[in-house]
Order: C-alpha cells, then sequence, then structure tokens
C-alpha cells in the first residue's frame, strides 16, 4: 500500500523522524531533535511544505532493526506519514530501505559509507569520496601521515568504509596497517590499544560511534599514545568531545559540512537562532544535530520542486532542486547534495577548522 501521498487526505505534512533515543548514538539524540524542530518552526513559518502545516513523529531508530522497521511500514501504509527524514546508523538506513522505497521519500542524514539507491532516498550526509579521503590525502601531504589503523564498531558502515578506503587510497601512498572491530556499546579497548602500539600505524582512523567513541578517546589518552599519534575520527560531535573530556582530545581531528566554529554569515545566524530558542544550557549545536536541520530543509525543498510528495513526481524533478540553509547553497546531484567539507582539530571541547578538503 502507498504511503499518503495526496495532500487532501489531510491538513499537514507528517514526517518519520528516525533518530537514536538509546545505546552509543543516542548522545546524539538531544542535538537532532532541538535542530529538527527549529526547522519545522522555520518552514511553518514561512508556509510550512506545498502549504501545509509540518509534522514530525519521533521514532526511535535505536529500537531493534525489525521492531524500527515495522514501525515505520505500519506509519506508511497506513497513512499516518508522507516520508520519513532522520540522522542514525548505517544499518537502520538499510532496515528502512525496503519498506520505504517507492511508498515514500526519504532523506537520510548522516555521513555513511556511499552506494545508496534505494527507490525515494536522499543523501544529506557526506560520503568518503567527498569527506574521508580528502581527509587522508590531507594528513599525508601536511603532516607525512600515509599508514593508518582503523579501530570500529562492527557494523556496515565502518567495514564498508574501510573496504572503499583501502581500494581507493591504495595508489595515493595511503596504506590501512591494521583493523579491529567491536560490537556497539564495547568498553574492553585493551586489544585494540595494544593493535595499535604494536603496529607501524602514523594515526588511527576511528569509525566507532557516539559513546562508543568517547570511551576509546579515553582510553587511548589514558595509554598515553595521544602523546605520539593523532586521531581521525569520523562520526563525532562536540558532545563526543564533552563525554570524553579535554583529556582525551589532544591530536583528535575530524570532517564534516558543518561546524559551529565557521566564521560564515550562515553558521553565525543558525547558531544565533539556536541559542536563542533554546538557551545556554541547551544540548550543543552539532555537526550531526545540523545535519537533521538540513534534511527537512532538503525534504521542503524537493516536495516544493515536484508540488507534490510523491516520489515519482519527485525524481523527476530532484535536478532542479537548490536551497540555502547553514551550509550555504546546497544542490542535489542525483540522490546526493553538493557542499564544502571542512577539517577540524578538538581544541579541547570545541572543533577549531584547519582546512577546506573541498580544496584539497
Amino acid at each position: 500500500m502507498a504511503g499518503a501521498t495526496n495532500l487532501g487526505e489531510r491538513t499537514t505534512v507528517d514526517l518519520a523522524f528516525a533518530v537514536p533515543g538509546s545505546g552509543p548514538a543516542g548522545i546524539f539524540g538531544p542535538s537532532c531533535e532541538n535542530c529538527a524542530q527549529l526547522a519545522v518552526e522555520d518552514l511553518n513559518r514561512a508556509g510550512g511544505i506545498l502549504g501545509r502545516p509540518v509534522r514530525l513523529h519521533t521514532v526511535d531508530a535505536a529500537a531493534p532493526l525489525p521492531i524500527l522497521a515495522d514501525r515505520v511500514d505500519r506509519m506508511i501504509g497506513t497513512g499516518v506519514i508522507d516520508g520519513v527524514v532522520g540522522w542514525h546508523l548505517s544499518s537502520a538506513r538499510q532496515a528502512l530501505t525496503p519498506r520505504t522505497a517507492g511508498r515514500v521519500p526519504y532523506v537520510y542524514t548522516a555521513a555513511y559509507e556511499g552506494g545508496e539507491c534505494a527507490d525515494g532516498v536522499y543523501m544529506v550526509g557526506e560520503t568518503p569520496d567527498h569527506q574521508l579521503f580528502p581527509a587522508l590525502r590531507w594528513f599525508r601531504a601536511e603532516r607525512g601521515i600515509s599508514r593508518w589503523c582503523v579501530i570500529g564498531n562492527d557494523y556496515v558502515w565502518p567495514r564498508a568504509t574501510a573496504r572503499v578506503t583501502r581500494d581507493a587510497t591504495a595508489e595515493c601512498g595511503i596504506e590501512i596497517v591494521g583493523e579491529a572491530y567491536f560490537p556497539l556499546r564495547w568498553r574492553d579497548f585493551g586489544p585494540a590499544l595494544e593493535l595499535i602500539r604494536n603496529s607501524s600505524a602514523q594515526g588511527v582512523l576511528l569509525l566507532l560511534v557516539g559513546a562508543d567513541g568517547a570511551a576509546f578517546n579515553r582510553a587511548f589518552a589514558e595509554a598515553g599514545l595521544d602523546e605520539r599519534m593523532l586521531r581521525l575520527s569520523i562520526a563525532i560531535s562536540e558532545d563526543v568531545l564533552y563525554a570524553g573530556g579535554p583529556d582525551s582530545t589532544r591530536g583528535l581531528f575530524t570532517a564534516s559540512g558543518f561546524f559551529e566554529s565557521l566564521v560564515t554569515p550562515e553558521v553565525m545566524d543558525f547558531g544565533s537562532r539556536y541559542a536563542a530558542r533554546y538557551g545556554t544550557f541547551a544540548p550543543a549545536l552539532t555537526n550531526i544535530g545540523e545535519s537533521c536541520y538540513e534534511g527537512l530543509l532538503l525534504f521542503a525543498s524537493l516536495a516544493e520542486a515536484a508540488g507534490s510528495l510523491a516520489v515519482r513526481d519527485i525524481e523527476r524533478q530532484a535536478h532542479r532542486v537548490r536551497y540555502g540553509g547553514p551550509r550555504g547553497e546546497v544542490r542535489v546531484r542525483g540522490t546526493h547534495t553538493t557542499q564544502p567539507v571542512f577539517l577540524a582539530d578538538a581544541d579541547g571541547l570545541e572543533f577549531q577548522v584547519v582546512s577546506d578538503l573541498s580544496r584539497t
């Protein structure tokens, strides 16, 4: 059964907002929810989507995958939602796409391993060819670092990212010299630290999620490895820095399309509006949270360009879509968005941008 893509059936546009509410990635949830709510308020102030107010139905993307998939499937089948937006793990995305494909639009906001081609799915997040590979080339050129050890969670995103990295960088003089993968919520990182210590690696590529990354960073610093080796972590934001503490961030880098510390009119405006809306003690405005704001802007722009919420109508008009947001002007290319990507160094509990990787 198709989803409720006929706007005549109700007076609102309803979206499943799938973000983790628990588990290692649950640390990202508060910023994601705040940014999404801000996007809804901005959209509704401007007239909503296709003239209808937007409503979010939050779904815990950290639920067991069959439960998550069944819940979204029922929401589509019963006409509760017109689409899906959210940041969640690639394993959750792979559970959802068979239920959404061809039925409702689905905007996925997380940085991911690339290659998603399910019907009606559009991606906000960075992929390795625009995020990770330029970062690795920067470290080789600027720091002389070409040998890396991969430490990741044991699921699709870390393993697939490591695989495409090996394939893409072998001819560039960049080498993966060791790998170790651990279940989500793992805390015994002793074997990983020994692997790193005994390898020829000059840097550690972290493909750990949220709280798992924070726990590893503490263990890494306590072992003294931060004195001689840097880390590049992809699924990380300011809340992970807070969880790990300032003593765990020396030599820690990440790459993203958004940092609150960027000095651009768009970022400064977004940061000031976030602070005014949620106050001084609100969850940090993070790159992962901001991706959810972008996801809702993208969903609205796709629908407005098509004049419809139907997957086929959106597909025909997606190439025309562009919008302005915190990341500047964003355009759709295929099913992905174009955006600059920046490399940042953790300075205590904040990220400071050191390079625009779009020019690398």
